[in-house]
């Protein structure tokens, strides 16, 4: 199935290739981000006007008719104030959500390119907590229930018990 301008909510890119024939460069991320934030009408993050008439500024900005103020499509996400292409954040979350194991910041940085770790580490710390649904209810009905230990390879005892290895409980 080949998608032109792919669906917020529906489509989602299967592979690292159909993710780069969609989001392959900056212009192609923005028109998704200001269908995803203002598919339904643009709102204004000042006023409030919801629908309003607006003029484009610049790539990935509007100006409100009625304040006439300006707005970012990256204002208030995980996107404001970065530097690097939203393609490379587009890659990262794919990349991210894809991995089973999980990623690790090590990871992220070589799949990525990036010359700085700290880099890598706080983009997938604000992916992470991106991820987490704000008044999110308790777990109900049958929950699954697994650990493991991080930490790399030591000598001495193995598994439960190991020096120097910290538990990470997880349940769904």
């Amino acid at each position: 199935m080949a998608v032109d301008a792919p669906r917020p909510g529906v489509d989602y890119p299967r592979s690292f290739h159909e993710l780069t024939a969609w989001f392959g460069d900056d212009e192609a991320c923005l028109r998704y981000l200001e269908r995803v934030r203002w598919g339904d009408g643009f709102v204004c993050r000042f006023c409030g006007v919801v629908g309003g008439d607006w003029w484009a500024v610049r790539r990935g900005m509007r100006r409100c008719a009625a304040c006439r103020r300006e707005s970012s499509v990256a204002a208030g996400t995980i996107f404001h104030g970065s530097r690097l292409p939203l393609s490379s954040w587009f890659a990262a979350i794919w990349y991210v959500v894809n991995q089973k194991q999980g990623v690790s910041a090590l990871g992220l940085q070589r799949v990525l390119g990036f010359g700085s770790y700290q880099t890598a580490w706080a983009w997938l710390h604000k992916l992470r907590r991106a991820m987490v649904l704000p008044g999110r209810e308790l777990l109900a009905g049958t929950v699954e229930i697994d650990e493991s230990y991080v930490g790399g390879a030591r000598p001495g005892k193995r598994g439960r018990g190991a020096q120097g290895k910290a538990i990470v409980a997880i349940a769904v």
